[in-house]
């Protein structure tokens, strides 16, 4: 069927729109952060030495109220939900423009994986204790974004034969919205790092004890990163046995060691490393969350080195 090319204009719209709207709201977050430092400068600065601690005493000045940051949160949460409709409606209009399932190319791929993302970020990350780690969250989701819309980008077309199968939206979008949750869980084991290193962090007026005090502890981080990857693993693991249902049917056989399915197997064994030394005494700290990164770095190790370097029978980035 022949490609609407008004249809695929809107859907590149939406898509671009929506990565501005998750700039926006970036913005807001980073103001957020800036407000609650320059209240700290402003409180320790405007307090007289040996000024008593209780508000209520005398000699006390009191600085802007605490709600200023918590209602630039709200509003970057609520920006964030247009962002993520836009974003869904970008996909949706690209499978309208093609015919197709909107999964053929690297570019679509990305989109599926970066929406998935900030789907899955707005369910776990609504609570207020959270809103901070849209910070670091938004950040590679805008890269993998950029990239999409720039290098990986491709004009809307049919898929290469090969893909031609019903097949194709069942394993690549149970494969894709894995990939989505597994970013969410690499960057909360990223923070938990970050949050372990940083004990003195609700003393030091530093920037980087500023940061770290706007962080949820160590511990919530931890949690979240084991709960998104409980959600991934299976996910990733459907789809890699799915993957290899379907390369049976294409290609006579269930598994061949191609550079992608080693490497999708590499990164699934490195997840379920992850899960079995989380719940292992001696690796559920520090040791458990280096894993879950590492398989993160696998992740897109095949999603961009295999696709974009090394030639396989899953060569169907659609770049030029």
């Amino acid at each position: 069927m022949p490609i609407d090319e008004t249809v695929a204009r809107y859907s590149d719209f939406a898509f671009m729109s929506a990565m501005a709207i998750y700039a926006l709201a970036l913005v807001l977050l980073l103001v957020q952060y800036a407000s609650a430092r320059a209240k700290q400068v402003a409180a320790r600065e405007l307090v007289p030495a040996g000024a008593p601690a209780d508000p209520s005493l005398p000699g006390r000045i009191e600085t802007p109220d605490k709600p200023t940051a918590e209602r630039l949160g709200n509003m970057a949460f609520s920006v964030l939900v247009v962002g993520a409709v836009l974003h869904v409606v970008s996909i949706v209009l690209r499978g309208f423009a093609t015919n197709r399932f909107p999964l053929g190319n690297m570019y679509e791929f990305t989109t599926m994986a970066t929406a998935a993302a900030v789907v899955i970020g707005l369910w776990f990350l609504r609570e207020q204790r959270y809103r901070s780690m849209w910070v670091f969250l938004l950040v590679p989701v805008l890269i993998l974004m950029f990239l999409a819309g720039t290098v990986l980008y491709a004009d809307a077309a049919p898929v290469v034969p090969a893909l031609r199968s019903f097949w194709l939206p069942i394993h690549v979008t149970i494969v894709s919205v894995g990939s989505g949750v597994f970013l969410v869980s690499g960057v909360a084991s990223l923070l938990y790092l970050y949050r372990m290193r940083q004990p003195a962090g609700e003393e030091s007026d530093s920037i980087f004890g500023v940061i770290a005090r706007r962080l949820p502890d160590a511990r919530t981080l931890d949690q979240l990163a084991y709960k998104t990857t409980i959600i991934g693993f299976p996910l990733f693991g459907a789809g890699v046995i799915l993957g290899a249902i379907w390369a049976e049917a294409a290609w006579g056989r269930f598994w061949g060691w191609d550079p992608k399915e080693t490497c999708s197997f590499i990164a699934w064994v490195l997840y379920a490393a992850y899960l079995h030394a989380r719940a292992t005494s001696g690796w559920r700290d520090t040791k458990a969350a280096w894993i879950n990164i590492a398989g993160f770095v696998a992740m897109l190790f095949n999603l961009f080195i295999i696709n974009m370097v090394i030639s396989g029978l899953h060569s169907y980035a659609g770049l030029t």
